[in-house]
């Protein structure tokens, strides 16, 4: 039996067939995808310098810049372990910004560049052209870790250089270098200098990821800034040292070498207002600004930083870009930076993330409790003295002027002061607000799962509605529904204990009992699931501590015969006191003035 050979021929004759064809469709060659690796890259772009028309060629006749139709586009890819960027040849900046690390609330990789999401244009005017960045074509040329852009425009060579640190630490795998390079150009003195970008969202919820998506700036060395996050702003300043576009749990700064001159920012909501879960994108930033030229020609250097919003990171560069993230005004900043942060990154060291959060509430509230004992204390003297209050109510009716006055009289006597409980309460509240704070900007909380809420920096739905309640949502979440009962078990326990009969023109207190719990419910219900939990534990403590001082510590028995004792002493009013019976007196005289009229 003859066997059958293969025909070489045959095979090369297959072979340009199919090239034919491939070029018939697509009117030339697909550009093969870029290795990573120098060596694997540089045959590529020799063989396209040698096939394809190239800048060069196509300026070479012309002084007006290559039209972003002229070539196709080519991507080149330059990545470590961390981050991932594409940058295109039509404009030379960056099409998509991958990081590797992490993905988003629909289990997908995290982008803050993708989809022509960005927007980074240089215009500058040179021998008698305009030119924009964002219309010309670059060629890629790729080096180790570096990738240079270069156009050929107006006479000149314009180039991009990107430069990426392949180290696996993470302070410098998210952060690479931004040259800009001129030569043969004249370029005028200022360059104007635009970058847009479009906010994706990455969140379960986009109403709580919009509230901390926010465009942040450094200014005069030291000062922050921060355009506005719940509604449309803008702002124009001075001696800028870095601009930040925040994506709340994700960032891309941009670092000039020398402190911007001047700079006009803008933010925009792109929320969808009839369905915001439905959005795609958040916000809308945009930065202007001019960079200068010297002899003629550009030189200049940026640092871009595209990663998590991780304070963590970025505390650890100079520029003090750990200040892009909204940890409170005054002394609720401090708390978190040097309280919680450490605290929390200390616990969830060793610690489950969740279990973190709790011992973390625990030693909060342990240091707290000599405050939640005056507290308490000073709401059991007013329990004793509640019946003689009762009796000054009834004794002189209507007359408050006179009811104030020896109500004052009987504290001074009793040596009880009613705005004693209210100081603690005030002591409390940094902390409080401090918490606030922390908890939606705790990078590390996010995808970190407890109980039944599997991310910990998003809410804990345990049940979907067939419709949406306003300020509520269409979901339930469980921890601040239990927060919200420990809320009013505490309140019941407070305020139920010192209340009084309301009193013309008062609120009634009694609304409080109920109100502070649905505000928790309806507040937090598409909040961190992390910062109901920590509200939950530390109510539950908090009722912990108050039963124990009331069953173990506090006698009111002995607080009643202490009272009986301080009435029988002399006492001598404060200048306070005497003051503010003198206030009182006066107002009776005039209340009485204005009847006999």
């Amino acid at each position: 039996m003859e066997e059958k050979r293969i025909d070489p021929l045959q095979i090369i004759g297959f072979f340009l067939l199919f090239l034919v064809l491939i070029w018939m469709i697509y009117d030339q060659s697909e550009m093969m995808e870029q290795n990573a690796q120098a060596q694997a890259n540089a045959p590529t772009q020799k063989q396209t310098a040698d096939n394809n028309p190239q800048p060069e060629q196509l300026a070479a006749t012309s002084n007006a810049p290559v039209l972003m139709d002229s070539i196709p586009e080519q991507i080149t890819i330059i990545q470590n372990e961390l981050l991932r960027l594409s940058i295109t040849s039509k404009g030379g900046f960056i099409k998509e910004a991958e990081i590797k690390a992490h993905t988003n609330y629909l289990d997908e990789q995290v982008y803050v560049v993708k989809e022509a999401n960005t927007n980074f244009n240089l215009r500058l005017e040179s021998n008698g052209s305009l030119i924009n960045t964002r219309d010309l074509d670059f060629l890629p040329i790729l080096d180790g870790n570096q990738l240079t852009m270069r156009s050929q425009v107006a006479g000149g060579t314009l180039e991009f250089i990107y430069t990426l640190l392949k180290e696996r630490e993470e302070s410098e795998a998210y952060r690479f270098q931004f040259g800009i390079r001129s030569s043969g150009l004249n370029v005028q003195p200022k360059t104007n200098l635009y970058w847009g970008l479009d906010g994706f969202r990455h969140a379960l919820s986009a109403d709580y990821e919009n509230r901390y998506t926010q465009l942040t700036y450094q200014y005069e060395d030291d000062k922050i800034q921060a355009l506005s996050a719940m509604g449309d702003d803008t702002d124009r300043d001075k001696n800028v040292s870095w601009i930040s576009y925040r994506q709340h749990f994700f960032s891309m700064i941009l670092i000039p070498s020398t402190q911007f001159e001047s700079i006009d920012v803008e933010s925009s909501s792109l929320m969808n207002e009839d369905d915001s879960d439905a959005s795609v994108y958040l916000k809308r930033f945009e930065t202007s600004t001019a960079i200068a030229a010297q002899n003629g020609a550009l030189n200049t250097t940026f640092d871009w930083f595209i990663g998590p919003t991780d304070y963590k990171i970025l505390k650890t560069y100079d520029e003090n870009l750990s200040e892009s993230i909204s940890f409170g005004w005054g002394i609720i900043g401090w708390i978190n930076r040097f309280l919680f942060f450490p605290l929390f990154g200390l616990l969830s060291g060793f610690l489950p993330y969740g279990i973190a959060i709790i011992v973390m509430t625990i030693i909060v509230r342990l240091a707290l409790s000599p405050v939640t004992y005056k507290s308490y204390l000073s709401q059991a003297k007013m329990k004793v003295l509640r019946p003689e209050i009762n009796a000054l109510n009834d004794k002189y009716g209507n007359d408050r002027a006179k009811k104030q006055q020896e109500t004052m009289k009987l504290y001074t006597k009793a040596g009880a002061n009613p705005m004693a409980g209210c100081v603690p309460s005030l002591l409390q509240l940094p902390v409080f607000l401090g918490l606030f704070y922390f908890f939606p900007v705790a990078f590390s909380l996010r995808g970190k799962s407890f109980l039944w809420a599997e991310d910990l920096s998003s809410y804990d739905a345990i049940a979907e509605l067939p419709f949406s309640i306003p300020f509520y949502g269409d979901h339930v979440s469980l921890f601040p529904l239990l927060a919200s009962i420990a809320i009013f078990v505490y309140s019941k326990m407070t305020m139920g204990q010192q209340m009084q009969p309301s009193q013309p023109g008062m609120p009634n207190m009694k609304f409080m009992i109920y109100l502070m719990p649905i505000m928790m419910l309806f507040f937090f219900n598409n909040y961190a699931s992390g910062l109901s939990l920590y509200y939950l534990i530390s109510n539950l403590i908090t009722i912990g501590i108050m039963l124990v001082i009331k069953n173990y510590i506090i006698d009111e028995e002995k607080i009643f015969l202490k009272i009986e004792e301080n009435k029988k002493k002399p006492k001598k009013q404060s200048r306070f006191q005497r003051k503010m019976e003198e206030m009182m007196e006066q107002a009776e005289q005039q209340r009485r003035s204005g009847r006999r009229r």
